[in-house]
């Protein structure tokens, strides 16, 4: 019975030619070998094979036979489902792949989930651009020597709730996220939590690299030739007088290409955390904060790498010690009480302040905000909590009526 033919491939074509030789006399069994980069074992068999089988003897037994691991119909339908599906519809390969086990129970590879998503046409979530040369800048040896802060206002939570800003801080050793947090836009409020959240858990790192936004630049920090020659000091904003009274170095980038560890990590959570948010029901930003440790968990879990030196360069703080967040993280304001001890704030009631003595206490100095929303008045180095003063409301005689109207 004539066996049916099967085309050859380049390299079968190969091999058949150099045993044809080798069976028609025109070399021999070791040149074959060498020719073919085989064993010479392997050419004998290869030879008894071509003897019985001629042309066919040389394709592998496996050609056309499906694979033992191979996914059924069923399961790559039901990916093909999943990956269209509302739910997993901005996932990458990888991250889907890793919610199909997570969520489904199902387990592929993420070149498998790519094979699926290519041959149902489904175009990538992001194109690939020709990659930007800069020059790289390595790594941090200790944990604690540079933490990078910055902040991705997004739609974390898509059509559930009006976009929000995540402000984060990322250990350039490690590419560790030290701590983060969700804010209705950027504000300095918003990262004093954030560095707050980072010392409480982990300690005073050495110095923190941030762009050049209004929150961590004050708008007069630019000194003339005069102010220089002077020696005037250069003003700071309340971002980094913080900063000056904790000891932590303040770097300013100039370019985003600078500070480009946090400005990828940004590209993963907002390819990561939207989908996560989503899976977990998340509607507003109080629950977002939440789960946020969960979500940071798991991400230095899979991302972060060890240091190159074990020392930590944190300074953690003592079991028992006041470090004075309150005054640290506080917002001041040079406004000055009247006479009547009021004083005057924008687009809020007046307040007075609970001075302890009767003494006159006109001019008490600049007013500070704490981040639980207290306020207080500094006094001969003293502060003195506001409270709300009441105005009364003028009343109208009946006369006075008549004769507007």
């Amino acid at each position: 019975m004539r066996q049916e033919r099967i085309p050859l491939s380049k390299k079968e074509l190969k091999r058949y030619k150099v045993i044809s030789q080798w069976i028609e006399g025109y070399i021999t069994g070791k040149q074959a070998a060498e020719l073919l980069s085989l064993s010479l074992r392997q050419v004998y068999r290869l030879k008894k094979r071509v003897l019985e089988e001629d042309e066919n003897g040389v394709i592998h037994k496996n050609r056309g036979r499906k694979p033992a691991h191979a996914l059924s119909e069923d399961i790559r339908q039901k990916i093909l489902n999943l990956r269209q599906s509302e739910t997993y519809r901005h996932c990458n390969d990888v991250h889907f792949s890793e919610l199909l086990a997570k969520q489904e129970g199902i387990r592929v590879s993420p070149s498998t989930v790519r094979r699926i998503r290519c041959q149902a046409n489904i175009p990538p979530k992001r194109k690939r651009r020709p990659a930007k040369v800069h020059r790289p800048r390595d790594r941090k040896p200790q944990t604690g020597m540079l933490v990078q802060i910055d902040g991705s206002f997004h739609r974390w939570l898509e059509d559930r709730a009006e976009p929000m800003a995540l402000l984060a801080a990322i250990d350039d050793a490690t590419g560790k996220i030290l701590a983060a947090v969700f804010r209705r836009q950027e504000d300095t409020e918003g990262y004093f939590l954030l560095i707050r959240q980072m010392i409480e858990q982990y300690g005073i790192p050495m110095s923190i690299y941030s762009d050049r936004h209004m929150i961590f630049c004050s708008p007069n920090e630019k000194r003339s030739i005069e102010q220089e020659l002077a020696g005037e000091t250069m003003p700071l904003s309340q971002f980094g007088r913080a900063l000056k009274d904790l000891g932590i170095t303040h770097i300013k980038a100039m370019t985003p290409q600078a500070k480009g560890r946090i400005e990828r990590l940004f590209q993963t959570l907002q390819d990561r955390w939207i989908v996560e948010l989503r899976l977990r029901g998340i509607q507003t930003q109080e629950k977002a904060n939440q789960v946020l440790p969960e979500l940071i968990k798991e991400h230095n879990e899979k991302f972060a790498v060890a240091p190159l030196e074990p020392e930590n360069a944190f300074v953690p703080l003592e079991p028992g010690q006041d470090p004075g967040f309150d005054s640290l993280f506080s917002r001041s304001t040079d406004r000055r009480t009247r006479r009547n001890h009021l004083l005057p704030r924008k687009n809020v009631h007046p307040r007075r302040p609970k001075f302890q003595s009767n003494h006159s206490v006109q001019n008490a100095g600049a007013s500070t905000k704490t981040l639980d929303g207290k306020l207080f008045v500094w006094y001969k180095g003293k502060p003195y909590a506001l409270k709300e003063a009441t105005r009364n409301k003028a009343s109208t005689s009946p006369e006075k009526k008549k004769e507007s109207s």
